[in-house]
């Protein structure tokens, strides 16, 4: 399986995936750890994370997948969110909490 299709599969198998640096518990960036906060906040227990400091191929070929060039990278049910201001934004919006919440109905 090539590393597209690995990104693919686990964007496409999991209704929340972010790829972050570090882990949710560990995260190695600022910007990964104020993404995995808002998560949390807005009710995502329950969430694919993947560091991608632990796997350089996916790393160097997710901006290329995803057409976003910086991490962490959010997915809800296969769409890309976007990265860590977006993310925020939608969590002072309100909005994070309802994609999360539709996406575990789903």
């Amino acid at each position: 399986m090539s590393v597209m299709e690995r990104i693919q599969s686990e964007v496409e198998g999991h209704p929340i995936v972010l790829f972050m640096k570090g882990t949710p518990q560990f995260p190695m960036c600022g910007f990964s750890s104020r993404t995995a906060q808002a998560l949390k906040a807005a009710g995502a227990s329950d969430y694919r994370s993947i560091n991608v400091l632990e796997d350089p191929e996916v790393r160097a070929n997710l901006p290329r997948f995803s057409n976003w060039p910086t991490f962490p990278q959010l997915f809800i049910n296969g769409e890309l969110i976007g990265g860590c201001d977006i993310t925020l934004e939608l969590y002072e919006s309100g909005e994070l909490a309802r994609m999360i919440a539709e996406s575990q109905k789903a």
